[in-house]
């Protein structure tokens, strides 16, 4: 099974300093939805790995949450992508849970719900906690410049073997230029 961890905002929609807290905040990063498209097509399972504080900040409820992915699925299913789960940290950093990254909780969440170790399955994020907690996992780490990346990327500290793209799209030509690892 080829499985692909991306995070949501920054990755798959702009992102904003003051948290997606609506559906109509919501808003694609021009091409990511047609990768994601172009990902299933090679047989790639799309996973979305998100922290989602404003749940534990009340920004939002759960309600808004689940309307927001809503659209997220619409979005995709129109442009011929599947993302097959979601899986979210509704916790604050407070909290100290397991599941908010970079803490590999979701990650092993992951790998139990597809019965598949995450040796060199790509994870794709914008901040160095997303490939933190998908490093740690054994995932090969991919730092979009959308979003938070190009901010993430001037301050250094990445994972070994992290490998840097402008986006989604062109994260996506790549891995499907290059042969699969297993």
């Amino acid at each position: 099974m080829k499985l692909i961890i991306l995070d949501r905002d920054g990755v798959i929609n702009h992102d904003s300093p003051d948290f997606i807290k609506s559906p109509a905040e919501w808003i694609p990063i021009p091409g990511s939805l047609e990768a994601i498209a172009r990902l299933n097509q090679a047989g790639y399972r799309v996973v979305i790995a998100s922290n989602q504080s404003g749940i534990a900040r009340e920004l939002f409820d759960m309600g808004t949450l689940n309307a927001i992915h809503q659209k997220l699925h619409t979005l995709a299913q129109q442009a011929g992508a599947e993302i097959e789960a979601i899986f979210f940290c509704p916790h604050s950093s407070a909290d100290n849970c397991d599941c908010r990254k970079p803490k590999p909780g979701m990650f092993a969440e992951i790998a139990k719900r597809y019965q598949v170790s995450l040796k060199g399955v790509p994870t794709v994020g914008d901040s160095l906690r997303d490939l933190q907690a998908g490093f740690v996992s054994g995932c090969v780490p991919y730092l979009v410049l959308t979003g938070k990346g190009e901010k993430t990327h001037e301050t250094g500290g990445l994972p070994p073997g992290t490998m840097v793209f402008p986006d989604l799209a062109a994260t996506v030509d790549h891995l499907l230029k290059t042969p699969a690892q297993g």
